[in-house]
């Protein structure tokens, strides 16, 4: 399993019109077949600086490959991520075993 996590602050004013477009645009990450689990999060941390999150799961590498190839995210990427992003930090977890 792989758990795909973005942290991320938008160029919009907070609450903006544009902002919400933003997020609702990210839904169609959800409809991508080997997506799991995905969530649209708000950052509360005082020790973070982004104030956004996605995170996801894959049942395995292969599954995640196939969502960064799809066509859906990749147009989400260009279309809004790329124009609309200021800063963030992915980060990509499996799970821990020491055996």
């Amino acid at each position: 399993m792989i758990r795909h996590t973005v942290m991320f602050t938008l160029k919009h004013a907070c609450g903006s019109d544009e902002e919400i477009e933003f997020l609702n645009a990210a839904l169609v990450l959800n409809t991508i077949e080997s997506v799991q689990k995905f969530e649209r999060l708000r950052q509360t941390s005082a020790k973070c600086k982004h104030r956004f999150g996605f995170s996801m799961e894959f049942e395995s590498a292969e599954a995640y490959e196939f969502y960064n190839q799809h066509p859906s995210h990749t147009q989400f990427v260009q279309e809004h991520w790329i124009p609309e992003v200021a800063e963030f930090q992915e980060i990509d977890y499996e799970l821990y075993s020491d055996a």
